[in-house]
């Protein structure tokens, strides 16, 4: 069965690969989201520990709380920067008008 890092690896090289050939902004665009889906996915996976406790009075080993901070944080930043990413391209494309 794969695992989170490498389903997280394998996101995040089809991401690169819509990078690298789509000539259209907005599908770049969404290629990046690609990307970082796949970069969330791997950190999380990275970060998982089996059978281990949340770390409010732990009985055993404890799940380390910062990587799923940093990216719930780091998608909160995705959504920001892909509206921003949009609407620039929607302002380009209607300047060439």
């Amino acid at each position: 069965m794969i695992n989170a890092e490498t389903a997280g690896i394998i996101i995040m090289l089809i991401g690169l690969y819509g990078l690298i050939t789509k000539r259209n902004l907005i599908k770049q665009v969404l290629a990046i989201n690609v990307i970082s889906t796949g970069l969330v996915l791997f950190f999380m996976g990275a970060g998982y520990v089996e059978n281990a406790e949340v770390p409010i009075l732990p009985q055993q080993a404890v799940v380390d709380p910062l990587p799923a901070t940093l990216m719930l944080t780091t998608l909160v930043v995705d959504v920001a920067i892909t509206s921003l990413a949009l609407a620039l391209i929607l302002k380009m494309r209607r300047e060439e008008i």
